[in-house]
């Protein structure tokens, strides 16, 4: 009798498992991890909210998968631990789709695509070589793909990490770094055009080697979440046909930021 009841026991805890994982993978109620200081793509508005291309896309695609959504901020070098920790189920911070990550994390498709510039003080005489920026300090946001680009290029040159990219562009407005590289749109909205990139110019190509820019930005979440993968390439794939994308990214960009040429 105890070995029956035992196996009565053992069957009904792995039923009620197997229930509650079904109803944990539903995906009916989805955390998502953001960065919030990554203007125009997340950042906090006055009202203390967050705002964005990225936010508005990723309530866009929880709307297509009927899906009820949480946002958790989170610096942009704890998302990935955070996701493996399953502090939330994915992230969508501008992620760069590359083959270091994928080692880590399963990927949506892309949703936009930007490469990635330097910019410096207007009239510096920087050439934008590895001989050109020897001995100079160039600012970058702490494990992206321009950390690891700048880190690989400009051998020379002290590459100083910053954990948020606002503090990027604050220490080159202030004269402490020479340069910074980062994603030509954060560059351009998040800095150029405002007060305190005035007077300062983008300098040399773009930058989008797929070995470090990757093949896009997109949705990141664990490996064994494949049934979520397909519901965020259905959805993106959706908003595309749909025109909701296009219309979400008419209020940021005046050009077609899906892209071709790759970002962070």
């Amino acid at each position: 009798m105890p070995h029956l009841f035992s196996r009565a026991l053992a069957a009904a805890l792995m039923s009620l498992a197997l229930v509650t994982a079904a109803q944990a993978n539903d995906w009916k109620k989805i955390r998502i991890g953001v960065e919030g200081a990554y203007p125009p793509f997340s950042e906090v508005g006055p009202d203390g909210k967050l705002h964005g291309f990225d936010i508005d896309i990723a309530f866009a695609l929880c709307a297509q998968m009927q899906a009820q959504c949480t946002l958790v901020q989170q610096d942009f070098d704890g998302l990935i631990p955070a996701l493996q920790a399953r502090k939330f189920d994915a992230i969508i911070a501008s992620m760069s789709i590359t083959e270091e990550r994928k080692r880590s994390v399963a990927f949506s498709d892309k949703y936009y695509q930007t490469p990635g510039r330097l910019v410096v003080k207007a009239g510096t005489a920087l050439q934008p070589t590895r001989e050109g920026l020897k001995g100079k300090r160039i600012g970058v946001q702490r494990s992206t793909i321009h950390d690891r680009f700048a880190t690989d290029t400009f051998t020379g040159a002290e590459i100083v990490r910053y954990g948020k990219q606002d503090d990027v562009f604050l220490d080159l407005a202030s004269g402490r770094i020479d340069a910074a590289l980062a994603d030509s749109i954060a560059v351009d909205v998040g800095f150029l055009k405002t007060p305190q990139g005035k007077g300062f110019q983008f300098v040399g190509p773009s930058y989008d080697d797929p070995k470090y820019f990757g093949t896009g930005a997109g949705v990141a979440m664990r490996k064994s979440d494949t049934d979520l993968q397909a519901k965020f390439n259905a959805a993106i794939a959706a908003i595309r046909a749909d025109g909701s994308f296009q219309k979400i990214a008419a209020k940021y960009f005046s050009f077609d930021v899906y892209g071709e040429a790759p970002r962070k």
